[in-house]
């Protein structure tokens, strides 16, 4: 439809000549420039361009000769296919990617929230062992003052037992008990007189 006018395009059945190639290869080329198609890589309006002209080929061959043009356009429509094809495996195997991209991330974020935590215990750890540490040490300082003490208090003590032993084996002076009389007076004084201690 153009200008509200509906118009209705039909095929050419004259067979084409040398000079229509030419103008088919010129008018690819111009407008292959005018929508800015690009030369390498993925492009869907280079894409569509030259399908566009191996229709009209196509079309040109198959009214010089029908086998020729049904034979290839069965192998048009087989590189179309095998393209599909290869577009399906492209396009799942990018979802492939990003959907391990993503797992990958999320596991990243779960590991660096696991080493976060490891990290804390860690920490946490560290510190029950230095007030563990603290206390044996202060454990063992109360430990060696104790053992100070008491062998201070032992060699005190044995020096007290070694001075009293001692003491204890100096001779003691025989001592002689005065019999008790039974009568006291000048005759027992007499006696006592008359047999001296020795």
């Amino acid at each position: 439809m153009e200008d509200g006018n509906m118009w209705i395009q039909y095929i050419s059945t004259t067979p084409a000549t040398r000079t229509d190639v030419i103008n088919l290869q010129d008018q690819l080329d111009r407008k292959l420039q005018q929508r800015q198609a690009r030369m390498t890589g993925i492009c869907p309006v280079r894409r569509e361009l030259y399908g566009q002209c191996l229709d009209e080929l196509i079309r040109q061959i198959t009214i010089n000769c029908p086998e020729r043009g049904l034979l290839l356009l069965r192998i048009r429509n087989e590189l179309l296919m095998t393209l599909e094809t290869h577009e399906t495996l492209y396009e799942s195997s990018v979802a492939f990617g990003l959907r391990k991209a993503l797992q990958g991330d999320l596991e990243k974020i779960h590991l660096r929230n696991r080493i976060h935590v490891l990290e804390r215990e860690k920490s946490d750890l560290q510190k029950e062992l230095s007030k563990i540490e603290a206390k044996y040490e202060a454990a063992e300082k109360r430990a060696a003052e104790r053992k100070m003490l008491d062998d201070k208090r032992h060699s005190e003590e044995a020096l007290v037992f070694k001075k009293t032993n001692q003491q204890l084996k100096i001779p003691v002076p025989q001592r002689h008990v005065v019999p008790a009389m039974a009568n006291s007076g000048a005759a027992g004084i007499t006696e006592l007189l008359a047999n001296p201690i020795n």
